[in-house]
């Protein structure tokens, strides 16, 4: 059964850079990924999407004008053009105007009333990344912004999100309502019995809010070894930036040799 996404779910991730060849051997190196170009032949452009096991997990892009290397995420609507055209009341800003992406969807850049930018996505042969949360696949996305408050009055406007808080001010879990039944229905049966001891809607999380001076949209995959996977990244050219550990997972956060950022995260649960 294909993975699909609700109005209002993280639902892809892709990254634009200055050397989309040079990008793909990091990536196909580090996570293991097979690149494809999806453009047809004869068009002038290049859509590289990665997959595991002939799964699509994410992919890879040039970079806009001089635009520096990123990793974007997107956001499932029913209507690329409604959504945009709510996003300047809501306080937001419509970067790069609605288009059709070949037969793949529809979607347009925006970015939040504090600058973060983020993605809309109007699936339509593209559902999405059909394989997450193993290892080379695209984990989860955070959202980090100055003021807390002002970010959630903006995207539960336009996409309903509700949160959940984090002990000890670590930040707040992303929801939207009724996500868990979806996953129940469709691609994880077990997925309310797996959690019964999970904080209440926590099937329902899309992401993380962190309270951070930058804004922008953090992209987390994960990865089977955290030390391993470091290193690797290093020998393929990315630099280390950070490392962290807690109960449930070891990360590292790394630059890769183009300038994007991106976490690599191990799940070690305790016990």
């Amino acid at each position: 059964m294909a993975r699909t996404y609700p109005p209002g779910v993280t639902c892809w991730v892709d990254t634009e850079q200055p050397d989309v060849e040079a990008a793909a051997d990091f990536y196909a190196g580090l996570l293991g990924w097979t690149l494809t170009d999806v453009v047809p032949p004869g068009m002038d452009d290049t859509y590289l999407v990665a997959t595991l096991d002939g799964q699509d997990v994410a992919a890879l892009a040039p970079a806009i004008g001089d635009r520096p290397a990123a990793w974007n995420t997107y956001v499932a609507v029913e209507d690329t053009d409604a959504a945009a055209a709510a996003v300047p009341a809501l306080g937001g800003r419509v970067g790069m105007a609605p288009a059709d992406a070949g037969p793949g969807g529809r979607w347009a850049s925006c970015t939040d009333p504090l600058g973060a930018e983020f993605r809309l996505w109007q699936a339509r042969r593209r559902l999405g990344a059909q394989l997450v949360n193993v290892p080379g696949a695209w984990n989860f996305s955070d959202l980090h912004t100055p003021d807390r408050d002002r970010a959630l009055g903006f995207y539960g406007a336009l996409f309903g999100w509700r949160t959940t808080e984090l002990p000890a001010g670590a930040g707040a879990m992303l929801q939207v309502p009724g996500y868990g039944d979806h996953l129940a229905a469709t691609v994880d049966p077990g997925i309310h019995e797996r959690q019964a001891t999970a904080p209440p809607g926590f099937a329902d999380v899309i992401g993380g809010l962190l309270v951070d001076d930058e804004p922008h949209w953090s992209v987390t995959f994960s990865v089977a070894d955290r030390d391993d996977a470091a290193a690797s990244a290093e020998k393929l050219g990315a630099t280390v930036l950070s490392a962290a550990e807690n109960l449930w997972t070891r990360t590292a956060r790394v630059r890769d040799p183009q300038g994007a950022e991106l976490t690599l995260s191990q799940f070690t649960p305790p016990g």
